[in-house]
């Protein structure tokens, strides 16, 4: 994934997707985190899949995975590609 980034409206949950899926913590949410504007879910994520989109086109293209969770429940979660116009990276 190019860039990950996660609505986490609590901070264990950056934590536990690193430690299940070993991916370095650092490298999410990389323009900071959601928990600064509250707990809203569609504001806060529509943030996280903006930002997530800019990051991957900054760094050149790729997948950019977006995910968040409600409720304690319920979750969603949805990976984008970034490409140009034909296809290729950006």
């Amino acid at each position: 994934m190019t860039a990950v980034y996660d609505h986490n409206p609590f901070a264990v949950n950056d934590a536990v997707f690193s430690k299940m899926l070993n991916h370095d913590w650092e490298d999410m949410n990389n323009t900071g985190c959601p928990l600064v504007y509250g707990h809203p879910q569609g504001p806060t994520l529509v943030r996280v899949v903006v930002e997530a989109l800019e990051l991957t086109v900054t760094r050149g293209g790729g997948y950019a995975l977006v995910f968040g969770c409600a409720a304690g429940d319920v979750g969603i979660a949805a990976i984008f590609r970034v490409t140009d116009s034909k296809g290729g990276v950006v």
